[in-house]
């Protein structure tokens, strides 16, 4: 099916309505100046900013690098377990308002630690939000660590270790931060490690950096990633497309951050990566910097690719498909999204483009797949056991 919404307040109807999920959000980059103030009155820090929008007017960046210096100012007012809490929580609250109901958030603790924060001052924070937006908003997240890559990897393997006792409360480790000059390959014995301790593994390649193909190979060849982050530079290497298409990883793209630090959304391009049946998705980045939550990005990218119903639900399916939710909750998410596509607006509209039995037809082939893998799995894990005794 192609079924065009018929304009933009319908797109922003059936966009809202979605249940989501969000992959590629750094917390540390959701610190709105509201809050930003909040936290340097309450640790007795004074900013040379007398209002929010002050603060907004003073956030000048054209590329990465001019980026992060802004990023990095920003974080200074984190200090006390309560700022990691008020922090997490503010971005829960945004993003169930936005109906995501699954969201996997990246943190940098070596930005902290390097301050004099311990590393349980930020995991107590970010664990008691998660726990509070668990309960009273129905969003279920993980956490991702991302080590600095403008660092050392010795500093990096000391941030795994300190990470372990937290094994249980961290899903995956991830790599960010400056990519001039520090490759994939600069942190495989980190990656190598975390591996074996039992993580989830991911890496940023930002978008039309410096060798951005080549990093994207170390990625898949030298590291093992799971997914990649950002990564639309795969379109300038059809091979490189094959290659993860055939390994069935997933990119985690953010057009809004993309139009500020790359100089346009790529919504071209994330169209292309759908039409060529690569896993791509859209997700928010840094949403305090580059204005615009999940909703305003796939708004975006929608307006700008005149992208179809069906393919922001494809959107959407590749999120909770790339995921690192337990298989039974990624299944739960998937069946709320086809049952939202099948009754939710527009479907009417998408009905007289396809016939009623077929699209409950392929809906109830997906479930029997999904359980499917689901018997594969338990019993691919009960042999393991079997040969392990």
């Amino acid at each position: 099916m192609c079924t065009q919404l018929p304009d933009h307040r319908a797109a922003a109807a059936f966009i809202q309505g979605m249940p989501k999920a969000e992959l590629h959000v750094h917390l540390e980059g959701t610190l709105e100046p509201e809050l930003r103030l909040e936290l340097a009155a309450r640790n007795g820090l004074e900013l040379p900013y007398a209002t929010a929008d002050d603060l907004r007017s003073a956030y000048s960046f054209t590329d990465l690098t001019s980026f992060l210096a802004v990023y990095y100012e920003g974080i200074s007012v984190l200090r006390g377990e309560q700022d990691f809490y008020d922090l997490a929580m503010a971005y829960f609250r945004k993003a169930r308002s936005q109906n995501i109901v699954y969201a996997e958030v990246f943190f940098d603790p070596q930005a902290h630690t390097a301050r004099g924060v311990p590393f349980a001052t930020v995991m107590d924070g970010l664990r008691r939000a998660q726990a509070e937006a668990q309960t009273t908003l129905g969003l279920q997240s993980q956490l991702i660590m991302c080590f600095l890559r403008d660092q050392s990897p010795e500093s990096a393997m000391a941030t795994l270790e300190q990470s372990l006792p937290y094994r249980d409360a961290i899903v995956g480790v991830g790599l960010d931060s400056d990519e001039r000059g520090n490759p994939p390959v600069k942190f495989r014995e980190v990656f190598e490690r975390a591996r074996r301790e039992g993580y989830r593994l991911t890496m940023h390649c930002d978008v039309d950096q410096h060798d951005a193909v080549a990093h994207i190979w170390q990625c898949l060849d030298e590291i093992g990633v799971e997914r990649v982050d950002h990564g639309v530079n795969v379109l300038a290497d059809a091979a490189l497309v094959a290659e993860i298409k055939r390994r069935g990883l997933g990119l985690t793209v953010c057009p809004i951050s993309n139009r500020y630090v790359a100089g346009g959304l790529k919504a071209r391009q994330l169209r292309d990566l759908l039409e060529a049946g690569v896993r791509a998705t859209v997700n928010s980045d840094d949403p305090a910097y580059f204005p615009g939550y999940l909703n305003e990005n796939l708004m975006a990218v929608q307006g700008a690719a005149a992208l179809t119903r069906d393919e922001l639900l494809e959107l959407t399916r590749n999120a909770f498909r790339i995921s690192w939710a337990p298989p039974e909750d990624r299944d739960r998410y998937l069946d709320a999204l086809e049952e939202y596509a099948a009754h939710g607006p527009g479907a009417e509209l998408a009905a007289a483009t396809d016939t009623a039995p077929e699209t409950a037809g392929r809906r109830a082939s997906a479930r029997r797949l999904r359980a499917l893998a689901r018997g594969r799995g338990r019993a691919a894990t009960s042999d393991g056991a079997a040969a392990r005794t």
